[in-house]
């Protein structure tokens, strides 16, 4: 059920980087922002096999999830960094993701957890 949780916060965080992605310069939207939404849809589709997988594997698609979510952290720096991103935009785009992370730590703690037993 978590699962879902994380799902429709991760929705959320897409929608809203959709509209900060249209403050990007035309130069970048085929560059660094492809590769920004290609990392969102890649954190979306982790979480979806993760909600389908077995127990087991779990923890592991979890691990995947949580460095992806670090790479799309990271892209999202550099675009602020490169003021391809407007300061505003990438502090509640930020928030998003800090929100996404925290549940994603809960569900790998609980995983563990689970394995344990």
């Amino acid at each position: 059920m978590e699962t879902l949780k994380i799902k429709a916060k991760t929705e959320n965080m897409i929608q809203y980087a959709y509209v900060a992605f249209r403050h990007m310069p035309k130069s970048e939207r085929f560059t660094l922002c492809a590769d920004m939404k290609r990392s969102l849809f890649r954190i979306l589709e982790l979480e979806i096999r993760a909600n389908y997988a077995r127990e087991q594997e779990r923890l592991a698609m979890f691990r995947d999830l949580d460095i992806e979510l670090d790479v799309f952290r990271s892209l999202m720096r550099l675009a602020k960094d490169l003021e391809f991103l407007p300061f505003q935009k990438y502090e509640t785009l930020s928030e998003h993701v800090a929100e996404v992370g925290r549940m994603l730590g809960g569900l790998i703690k609980r995983a563990k957890t689970g394995l344990a037993q």
